[in-house]
């Protein structure tokens, strides 16, 4: 007789390997509703607390990944890749990365996820581009059929959805319960999650943004450095072209926290401009996808390529293009502010002390924009797309008292009031120089 499920959930909790048939019928009876979510709940909570070795990691994603349909992609005439993040605080790259990598001859087929935690979701971000007025569609589109997935993919290069019904159902319903379980952090489950999704939309390789620092999942280098090399092993072992960058995450990404307002910023970069940050991660992290699908002989040659699409206007047609595509307003790519939500109110937060800014908490930050309801605290939250911070001040930025350190978008002056409070809390000024992480920490091939 197999063993019920509290009892694998009693041998994880005491330390034990669970076999490959046994995370198989696990995650098999979760996605079709004969494992309950609170006995899943129990399980993810006993894999962060007692972990899983190679093979148990290797039978999770297994599992997830066969637990839905798989896409191919024989028919293109161009090469596939994508890139994932493992989540950050004003982390947007995704959005401006996907169409210039696009605009340089790589077919882009990108399944995203919702916000997580205190880090925000590319689809959350996307779905504040307002529809075409009078269309009848009320955001950008990133529920779409898998034979509009394929579709899209080869007739533009790039399309952006998050999981169907189809791919991965199994993470689907992990991936929410996790945000609201407290088991986010576990190497394992990451590693499952990431790679089933991206295993399941066939792309050949994969560039991987692994985040360090207080604003990340992995808080050190060390533990980032064993989920990166985890999860490119993993990959190559699933036949995969596999790189991973180590990037810092102890200070925001670019300007902008928050769905419309990185929207906005994501314009900006494809337009040629944007934050420095915002455009140096775009441009590596694109041109590693180039060398690795072999349209760029190097990792510089696949820099200058994206670059050049960024400048040249390339990388914002597409964008433009896929945003008609997928119902969105496309106007947004001429005057974001034109057609994105505002918030009613856009009030400062000031400096109440002189010096240099020596540090800006990214998980402060995260948790502040949270609060004030750009991201969920439960899966059923609505994310409200027009708030958010303007950060105006950085980390090593010298400020005077009354200087504007941020904006804050709200919708009343109660959340303002609370936002000053906690975006406030996540700067702190003094006399010196900050010690940041570098951007780019490692790389793992």
């Amino acid at each position: 007789m197999a063993p019920r499920t509290v009892e694998l959930i009693a041998k994880k909790r005491d330390g034990q390997r669970l076999s490959a048939a046994e995370i198989e019928a696990i995650i098999q009876g979760y996605t079709d509703g004969s494992v309950p979510e609170y006995q899943m709940a129990a399980l993810a909570m006993a894999i962060v607390w007692r972990g899983m070795d190679a093979q148990e990691t290797a039978a999770l994603l297994q599992a997830m990944l066969h637990s839905g349909d798989e896409v191919t992609w024989q028919d293109l005439s161009v090469p596939t890749a994508d890139k994932h993040s493992t989540g950050g605080v004003g982390d947007k790259i995704s959005i401006p990365l996907a169409p210039a990598v696009a605009a340089c001859g790589v077919a882009v087929p990108m399944i995203s996820g919702r916000g997580l935690g205190h880090t925000g979701g590319t689809l959350d971000k996307l779905e504040s581009i307002p529809g075409v007025p009078g269309s009848g569609v009320a955001h950008f589109q990133t529920r779409l059929e898998m034979d509009q997935f394929r579709a899209l993919t080869a007739e533009l290069g790039c399309c952006l959805i998050g999981q169907t019904d189809r791919i991965c159902p199994a993470d689907k319903k992990l991936y929410s319960l996790r945000d609201v379980t407290a088991t986010v952090e576990s190497i394992p489950l990451i590693v499952a999650s990431i790679l089933s999704k991206k295993l399941a939309e066939g792309v050949g390789s994969l560039v991987l943004d692994v985040k360090v620092g207080s604003g990340a999942f992995m808080k050190n280098r060390a533990d980032a450095t064993q989920l990166a090399t985890a999860m490119v092993k993993a990959g190559q072992a699933a036949g995969r072209n596999v790189t991973a960058f180590l990037t810092a995450m102890d200070r925001p990404i670019g300007w902008a926290v928050g769905n419309a307002l990185e929207i906005a910023e994501s314009i900006e970069v494809l337009q040629g401009q944007g934050p420095a940050d915002t455009r140096a991660e775009t441009v590596r992290l694109g041109g590693e996808m180039l060398r690795l699908t072999g349209v760029a002989s190097t990792l510089e040659d696949g820099e200058a390529q994206i670059a050049a699409a960024l400048d040249d206007g390339r990388a914002l047609a597409k964008f433009a293009a896929i945003v008609q595509a997928q119902g969105g307003d496309p106007r947004v790519c001429e005057d974001p502010w034109a057609v994105l939500p505002r918030a009613p109110l856009i009030e400062p937060l000031v400096a109440t002390a002189a010096g240099t800014v020596l540090e800006l908490d990214a998980l402060q930050v995260g948790l502040a924009a949270v609060r004030l309801g750009a991201g969920r605290n439960k899966s059923e939250d609505d994310v409200d797309p027009a708030v958010g911070f303007a950060l105006l001040k950085k980390p090593g930025d010298t400020v005077q008292v009354g200087d504007v350190l941020a904006h804050i978008h709200a919708r009343s002056p109660e959340q303002v009031y609370a936002a000053r409070r906690d975006l406030g809390a996540a700067y702190r000024i003094g006399a010196g120089q900050p010690d940041l992480l570098p951007l780019w920490i490692d790389v793992i091939r």
